[in-house]
């Protein structure tokens, strides 16, 4: 494959004056005093994108996003560096970029088309596909833009910039404006326009449209290129940064590694096992680093107990054995808990929860429920527990919580208790209705 984006060693920076007559100042002055300081929205930036690949962008709010597809479509420069990019280019950037919001829809089309490098005549032939994918009726169309609400712009720009058939698409977050109606429409036609050769680089907050969509993706945070890889890892990665763990500034994920990595332990079929161990130090892939520090932790989590007992490790595996807080569904993870008796305990019971957004309890089990004996819990003794299913939860955004309890008589008594600590991702092949999947087979005779 061809390489048909090349970006070495971009740098843009911003000279920021804390007063507008310090700029004035520093022109003037004769002794070449800096009034300004230097705030670098990318820093020392290095990727490819192959022809036909799909890549994605992905970070936090003010990581450098926007400013990176500005330059690779030329509607910003670059400080320092090189960016070499070999083909025609559709850019959907924030909404309003490239249009005049006095002109009607009609005009912002032949308009865009023209800046595009297409005669009117050839804008003529394209005119009515674009009006029919963007779904503007006759009166909106032939009213100025400036009337139009946040979804009706989108659809225009979208449907002018596929219109043209681009050998490189830049989507910048655009597609989250439309309806749900509207993106299914827009993703679908960016399968065609990749089926056909097409360049995709897209920069998008849906975590799920990530995996799905991209080859490959890359992290920025504050400027930095963090790392470049496949998208299962970067998005779990950058759920870390969501969490407010800063990430090391290093491209060992592997700038053009397309895998997720081996498989360590391949975890059994759809029944749940519950498996308690009595000093176990290993829990997940890696016996040298603690499980949790790859998982999207809550900072916000409500955590409690009398801490008799205590988590000292946990976290999710997806189904080759692999940390990870993005699962298809439909495959085998397991949830792994360690925990430490810091005072001898009889019976303690082990339990996980998965909400929703809202707070909504969707699933979860425990030891007593799993009818499991967990035995005496001496001081000192370290059990380490895998919940082990298979994930039927719709594609979405989930939190999972983790408690240690036991019953002291009739009260239930309360050890060690995580509410909302891990955010958990579930990524979706087909569409059911409702939260869960009831593998429903249909017969027809």
């Amino acid at each position: 494959m061809s390489k048909i984006v090349e970006v070495k060693n971009l740098t843009k920076v911003y000279q920021l004056y804390n007063r507008p007559i310090d700029r004035l100042k520093e022109g003037i002055s004769l002794t070449r005093k800096n009034y300004h300081r230097d705030f670098y929205a990318l820093n020392d930036i290095s990727f490819d994108v192959e022809k036909g690949e799909s890549f994605g962008i992905i970070g936090v709010n003010g990581s450098g996003k926007s400013t990176l597809l500005k330059i690779l479509t030329g509607v910003l420069s670059k400080t320092s560096g090189d960016v070499k990019v070999d083909g025609k280019v559709a850019a959907l950037l924030e909404l309003g970029a490239g249009f005049n919001l006095d002109y009607t829809g009609i005009e912002n089309i032949y308009l865009n088309g023209t800046m595009m490098g297409f005669s009117k005549e050839e804008m003529d032939e394209k005119l009515d596909k674009i009006i029919e994918f963007a779904d503007l009726k006759d009166d909106a169309i032939n009213r100025p833009v400036k009337e139009y609400s946040s979804g009706m712009f989108v659809r225009l720009a979208f449907s002018l910039s596929i219109a043209v058939e681009p050998e490189i698409l830049i989507v910048d977050e655009a597609l989250s404006v439309g309806d749900i109606f509207f993106q299914t429409k827009c993703y679908k036609r960016m399968d065609e326009l990749k089926s056909k050769g097409t360049t995709i680089i897209m920069v998008t907050h849906d975590l799920g449209a990530v995996i799905k969509y991209c080859d490959r993706t890359m992290v920025l945070h504050n400027g930095n290129q963090v790392a470049i890889g496949a998208p299962h890892e970067m998005v779990d990665l950058y759920k870390k940064i969501l969490a407010g763990q800063e990430p090391t500034i290093s491209d060992s994920v592997g700038a053009n590694d397309n895998s997720v990595g081996d498989a360590a332990n391949s975890v059994g079929d759809d029944t749940l096992l519950s498996h308690v161990g009595a000093n176990d130090n290993s829990v997940g892939a890696s016996s040298t680093s603690p499980l949790k520090e790859s998982m999207s932790i809550n900072p916000h989590a409500d955590i409690y107990g009398d801490m008799k007992a205590e988590f000292i490790d946990f976290g999710i595996l997806d189904q080759k054995g692999n940390p990870a807080t993005v699962i298809v569904k439909g495959e085998t993870f397991t949830i792994k808990e360690k925990i430490r008796m810091n005072e001898d305990i009889k019976d303690p019971i082990f339990t996980w929860t998965i909400k929703d957004k809202r707070g909504t309890d969707l699933t979860g089990t425990n030891t007593m429920l799993e009818k499991v004996d967990t035995g005496f819990g001496a001081k000192g003794r370290v059990y380490d527990v895998s919940f082990t299913q298979k994930m039927r939860l719709q594609g979405g955004e989930y939190l999972l919580s983790m408690s240690c309890t036991s019953f002291e008589g009739d009260e239930l008594k309360v050890h060690h208790r995580m509410y909302d600590v891990i955010s958990l991702t579930v990524l979706i092949n087909e569409n059911k209705v409702g939260i869960f999947d009831s593998e429903s087979k249909v017969d027809i005779h």
